[in-house]
């Protein structure tokens, strides 16, 4: 199973602030008044008034995400982190192998990272994306890591996120939707398919 990721991660009013009159933002809820921000291409062009621009070469330490942060993107994620920490997070992951990075900005500037690893040797709160969580205010909780406590596992890709976000859903849409089921139906009819957990992602 496929995963895919490249976002802004942020508090929630933080992110509705900023993206407020921008033609191609959509937000989707996460857990803990976070939301997540898709990057895509019409997004990149909306911000900087550039076409986005990807690593000629796999993702590396030395280039640890595919989407180039251009001065002008970096510089603008950098702008809103005066109102509080955002964190870029991508990852990309196929049959338990991958890789993912992150960066974090607060108070106009870079505080952590940017991070990358293929490895996920370390334990999981020092792999790029849940140390990212942590360090802009995810609380651990019942799930296993942050990126589980937030909800991040709940979509597969860009696409998803986008629907999630244009639907409106919250982060526990599936829990509520198998509550919902297993209350008003009978055990005759199969109930709906849910997410994994997060192994069943990609994810080591």
């Amino acid at each position: 199973m496929s995963y895919q990721l490249s976002a802004v991660v942020a508090d929630v009013e933080l992110l509705r602030e900023r993206t407020a009159d921008l033609d191609h933002a959509v937000l989707a809820a996460l857990r803990q008044d976070f939301a997540l921000l898709p990057v895509t291409p019409q997004l990149v062009e909306e911000l900087t008034g550039a076409l986005p621009d990807f690593a000629a070469t796999e993702p590396g330490p030395e280039q640890p995400f595919e989407l180039v942060l251009s001065p002008a993107l970096a510089g603008l994620f950098a702008g809103w982190s005066r109102s509080g920490p955002a964190a870029y997070l991508e990852a990309e992951f196929s049959g338990g192998l991958g890789r993912q990075a992150s960066v974090v900005w607060l108070g106009g500037a870079v505080s952590w990272g940017p991070h990358f690893d293929d490895v996920l040797d370390a334990p999981r709160g020092q792999w790029p994306l849940n140390a990212a969580l942590t360090r802009i205010g995810a609380e651990p909780g019942r799930w296993l890591d942050p990126f589980a406590e937030l909800g991040l596992h709940l979509e597969r890709n860009t696409a998803g996120w986008l629907a999630h976000g244009r639907r409106g859903l919250s982060a526990d849409y599936w829990d509520e939707l198998a509550e919902e089921w297993e209350f008003g139906e009978s055990g005759d009819r199969q109930q709906p398919e849910r997410p994994g957990a997060v192994v069943d992602w990609g994810i080591p």
